[in-house]
């Protein structure tokens, strides 16, 4: 099921988005991830240098860790051998252990601006990558949104970005620390044992021959854990907003099993996913510990031919150990990373998306007098044409109805009228100006929307009022609403006009939320005036409201409506009959009825139903 409405014959929309399960550019993202951290280019570099100030302080703890045990152990053995003088310096081991509770202090605090530096490093990237992607979302064209499911898009602009946040905040220090660890740990191995040094080494190498097969392999599956959550929130999306209409249909199996289906496919890439990039943690310990073993071994060896110090073969231990830490690290935030350039991959799969054709003029068009012109209009989704040489004009102030079967374009030509599309051909003109001379945003304050599908957004009736005039007064907001009936429900409401409508609206029933659309058109006052037939889900005594309300409103504009009960019409200065994208009859009602034509068939036929019924 799916609620998109609008548009007839538009794209294919979810289907073609959601079967791209190419390979990703993988190199290409990162590049341009790093692109958003390049004006944190100065804070980057603290937080790498506190990296390896917090780094070094750790990294020399073990060396006089074990130079503490040498003091300790050179004491202890001269005492047992009965050597004359010798005796543990307690004061020296005092002093040592001092030296070595500052440099974890020190290593803690400059941990701690790394931290705090980096956070403000990420949340201010992530703040910039939102601000895109909003800046994006209002230069999409209407097709975009007719193409993809809400979820689809909200899942790139929350869930992905998240995660892209989170890596930044958390992965990227552990990855500047774990790559400065490695040089410092190496720098001290080499100092203590070069001979043990290249034992800890070669284990570098064998880890990335392992670890680098496993990485690319899984890559795939993160791209595919990215894309099918996206499917998922697009299905829970759809369901949870229609579900009056899921249960009347009695289509829950039907959702369940549609959820159960992309829910086994997250769950199997999912679980794929992080099996195999499991699979490395579990081998770099396995490398690392043979690594461990051979040391002990050339270490005691050396040990027994005094060519290095227990105190020193015991830091180096811990050194090795250190050592596989760090790169295990690196290796699991690469498996990060990989899910985190899967999720940047498909945000800027949404910036890269084609955008509204960019306007040559910012002309602005004074109130219109209301006459409207198609001059041999084409217009297709695709390369067939929909619409092919349409030719009407509509004078100021008269009333068009648009009448036809279902797909046969009339949402569509109200949607190349408000320039939600743009023409393949011809032109349309507004009081003689080319609607493509005059800027959309003008453009659009020309024209009020009621349709049958009410919008009405969380918060205030009297902001749901003021949303088409931001600064109308109390009095004038008060006044659109009596001109709309809608004044005395209003005021009947606990809040009044200070009552919250919640996310749905449905807090207040149909027949109201028509009213206090059709009141907000009243408010905004504009010159040219979009109706879709808004009394087929009401009641009777509702319908007489709405009919009221929308007769007052139409008074002194050009009125398009699309109409759905012939009956309504009657009165139209103009009826536009379409069928297969084609206005193929024009005229008033009784012309149409004596033409005995497609208008009259459906007329009657709409008759005969209701007779029948």
């Amino acid at each position: 099921m799916s609620k998109r409405k609008g548009t007839q014959g538009g794209p294919g929309g979810a289907s073609m988005m959601m079967g791209q399960q190419k390979p990703k550019d993988f190199k290409g993202t990162l590049r341009r991830l790093i692109t958003y951290l390049k004006p944190r280019r100065k804070r980057l570099i603290t937080v790498f240098m506190a990296a390896i100030m917090s780094t070094i302080f750790m990294i020399v703890g073990p060396k006089i860790m074990g130079d503490t045990i040498t003091i300790l152990f050179e004491g202890a053995y001269g005492k047992l051998q009965g050597i004359p003088g010798a005796a543990i310096d307690f004061g020296k081991i005092a002093q040592l252990l001092l030296v070595l509770g500052g440099l974890y202090l020190l290593s803690s605090l400059f941990s701690f601006i790394q931290q705090y530096i980096m956070s403000t490093v990420a949340q201010t990237t992530v703040y910039d990558l939102r601000e895109d992607v909003n800046k994006k979302l209002e230069k999409l064209p209407l097709k975009y949104f007719d193409g993809r499911p809400n979820g689809e898009t909200l899942s790139r602009v929350t869930n992905d970005i998240d995660m892209i946040g989170t890596t930044l905040q958390q992965s990227l220090t552990q990855l500047i620390t774990s790559i400065v660890t490695i040089i410092g740990i190496i720098i001290m191995m080499l100092w203590i044992s070069p001979i043990l040094t290249l034992i800890s080494i070669i284990s570098i190498p064998v880890s990335m021959y392992v670890i680098k097969p496993i990485l690319k392999r899984s890559q795939k599956y993160f791209a595919d854990q990215q894309r099918t959550l996206g499917q998922l929130n697009g299905h829970i999306e759809e369901m949870y907003t229609g579900h009056q209409v899921v249960k009347a249909f009695s289509h829950e199996k039907k959702a369940v099993a549609e959820f159960d289906t992309v829910n086994e496919e997250l769950y199997d890439a999912g679980r794929k996913a992080q099996f195999i990039s499991g699979i490395i943690m579990p081998m770099m310990f396995f490398i690392g510990n043979l690594s461990y073993v051979l040391i002990s071994v050339a270490g005691g060896i050396l040990v027994t031919q005094r060519a290095i110090s227990i105190g020193d073969i015991q830091a180096f231990i811990t050194y090795s150990k250190q050592f596989t830490q760090p790169i295990t690290q690196t290796a699991n935030i690469a498996n990060i990373i990989q899910s985190t350039v899967a999720a940047a991959e498909r945000v800027f799969e949404l910036l890269d998306e084609e955008e509204e054709i960019k306007e040559n003029t910012q002309e602005s068009l004074t109130r219109a007098q209301g006459a409207v012109t198609f001059e041999q209009v084409d217009f297709g989704y695709g390369e067939d044409l929909l619409i092919q040489d349409m030719n009407i004009n509509v004078l100021p102030g008269q009333t068009v109805a648009i009448v036809g079967p279902t797909g046969a374009g009339k949402t569509t030509l109200i949607n190349l009228l408000m320039r939600f599309y743009e023409l393949k051909g011809g032109s349309i003109k507004i009081d003689g100006r080319d609607i493509r001379d005059i800027s959309r945003s003008n453009l659009r304050k020309s024209f009020g929307m009621v349709l049958q599908d009410t919008w009405l957004f969380n918060g205030t009736i009297k902001d749901n009022l003021a949303y088409g005039k931001s600064d109308a007064s109390d009095e004038e907001i008060i006044a659109a609403a009596r001109t709309a009936h809608a004044d005395h429900f209003i005021r009947t409401l606990p809040d009044g006009y200070e009552t919250v409508l919640n996310e749905e609206a449905s807090n207040i029933s149909q027949g109201q939320k028509q009213l206090l659309t059709i009141a907000r058109a009243v408010l905004a006052d504009p010159p040219i005036m979009i109706l879709d037939e808004a009394t087929s889900s009401v009641d009777t005594r509702t319908e007489v409201f709405i009919q009221k309300a929308m007769n007052q409103l139409m008074e002194g504009r050009t009125n398009f409506v699309i109409a759905h009960r012939l009956s309504t019409i009657r009165d139209a200065d103009l009826i536009l009959v379409m069928d297969q994208g084609k206005v193929i009859e024009q005229g008033t009602h009784s012309e149409l009825l004596s033409k005995k034509g497609f208008y009259t068939d459906l007329y009657n036929s709409q008759f005969s139903k209701r007779a029948a019924g």
